[in-house]
C-alpha cells in the first residue's frame, strides 16, 4: 500500500495520471489531470538530437549513399607522405649467390684417371715446415669461419649438456666422443692394412663395435683401395688436411670420410659441414703431387654407435662442386679474418 501511495504521488507531480490507463473508479481525484506529459524517466536524450540536420544533410546523404570508403590505397599513401615524410624503402637483399673471387678449379689437368693396380697403401704423415708459417688444416678454417646460425646452435647444445652433465662431465663427455672417434678410425684402417684377407678374424675395441657394426654392409661395397689416413696438401690454396680414405665406392673412385654419431642423419643438410670438408680434400688431393690421379667423388659415411645400419651420403661430380665453391668462399673469409 506504502507504494501503490508513492508512485500516486509521481502520477500527480507530472499530471500524467490518465496516460498510465488506471482502471475507471479508481483515483478520481486526478481524472481532471492533463494528459500531455511523456514519462520522462523512460526515454534517454540522444546526444545528437541538437544537430542541424539540415546544415549537414548533403554530408549524411554522402556518407550513406558510399557503401565503400572512399580512400585508396594511393591516397592513403600520399596522406602518409604529407604527415610523415616519403617512405625510404630499403634495397632488397641480392638474390644472387657469392661467387670466389679466385674460383680455382677442383681438377688438375695434369692428371688423368688411372686405373687401380694392387700395391701398398699411400699413408703419407702430415708434416710441417718449423721455417714457414704454419698452413691451417682444413679442419681449423672451417671451425674458424663457421656460420653463426651453426655456432649458436653448437653453443645452445654445448650450454645444454654443461648443465646436465656440469664442467667436467662436459669435458669427460667430450673426451670419450673424441676417444671413440680415434678407435673407430683405427678399426677402419686395420681392417684393410692387417695381412689376414679374412675381415672375421680382426677383433676390434668393445668400445666401437657398434660402429663397426654399423658400416659393415658399407665395407662390402669398399674396394680397391688406395689411401688411408694420408695426408694432402693444396700449395696453391695454402691448406692441408688427413684424408680417412680413398678407394672405390661401387665402382667410383672417391675420397670417404668416416664420421660417427648419436643421432641418425639420413639427410644431407645433417652433415652440416661435412660436404665442404669432402670436397676441401678432394682438391688438395688432385692439387698433392704425392698422388698420381685424381678424385672426382665423395662419400661421407656416418656411423651409430647402437649398431644401426649407418648412412650413406655420395657426391658424383656434379654435387660435389657447388661444395668445392663454397669450401673456396670459406677459405677467402678465413684469410681476410
Amino acid at each position: 500500500m506504502a507504494i501503490t501511495m508513492q508512485v500516486l504521488k509521481l502520477l500527480v507531480q507530472c499530471k500524467c495520471v490518465r496516460s498510465v490507463g488506471f482502471p475507471s473508479g479508481q483515483f478520481s481525484r486526478v481524472d481532471n489531470f492533463s494528459t500531455g506529459c511523456q514519462w520522462r524517466a523512460s526515454k534517454k536524450v540522444s546526444q545528437y538530437s541538437t544537430v542541424d540536420t539540415e546544415r549537414y544533410s548533403s554530408l549524411v546523404r554522402g556518407v550513406l549513399s558510399s557503401k565503400t570508403s572512399s580512400q585508396t590505397p594511393e591516397s592513403i599513401e600520399d596522406e602518409d607522405c604529407q604527415l610523415y615524410g616519403p617512405v625510404i624503402r630499403s634495397r632488397p637483399p641480392s638474390k644472387q649467390p657469392k661467387v670466389p673471387k679466385n674460383l680455382h678449379p677442383l681438377l688438375n689437368e695434369a692428371k688423368g684417371q688411372s686405373e687401380y693396380v694392387p700395391g701398398p697403401l699411400a699413408r703419407i704423415k702430415l708434416q710441417r715446415d718449423s721455417n714457414k708459417t704454419s698452413i691451417p688444416s682444413v679442419t681449423r678454417i672451417l671451425q674458424k669461419t663457421m656460420p653463426p646460425d651453426q655456432a649458436f646452435y653448437l653453443e645452445r647444445w654445448k650450454r645444454r649438456m654443461i648443465a646436465e652433465l656440469g664442467e667436467e662431465g662436459f669435458q669427460e663427455y667430450s673426451l670419450n666422443i673424441f676417444r671413440q672417434g680415434k678407435l673407430f678410425h683405427a678399426a677402419i684402417e686395420d681392417t684393410y692394412t692387417q695381412e689376414t684377407p679374412s675381415k672375421e678374424d680382426h677383433e676390434c675395441p668393445a668400445e666401437v663395435s657398434g660402429y663397426i657394426e654399423s658400416v659393415s654392409n658399407v665395407l662390402n661395397d669398399i674396394t680397391g683401395v688406395r689411401a688411408i689416413e694420408s695426408a694432402v696438401n693444396h700449395s696453391a690454396l695454402q691448406y692441408l688436411g688427413i684424408v680417412d680414405c680413398v678407394a672405390q665406392y661401387r665402382g667410383s673412385l672417391c675420397v670417404i670420410d668416416w664420421k660417427t654419431s648419436e643421432k641418425p642423419k639420413p639427410s644431407l643438410r645433417h652433415t652440416y659441414d661435412n660436404p665442404l670438408q669432402v670436397a676441401a680434400y678432394i682438391g688438395a688431393l688432385n692439387s698433392d703431387h704425392n698422388y698420381n690421379y685424381q678424385v672426382e667423388n665423395g662419400l661421407i659415411v656416418v656411423a651409430y654407435k647402437d649398431g644401426s645400419p649407418a648412412h650413406t651420403h655420395f657426391l658424383n661430380s656434379e654435387k660435389i662442386m657447388p661444395f668445392w665453391e663454397k669450401w673456396l668462399l670459406r677459405l677467402e673469409e678465413y684469410a681476410e679474418k
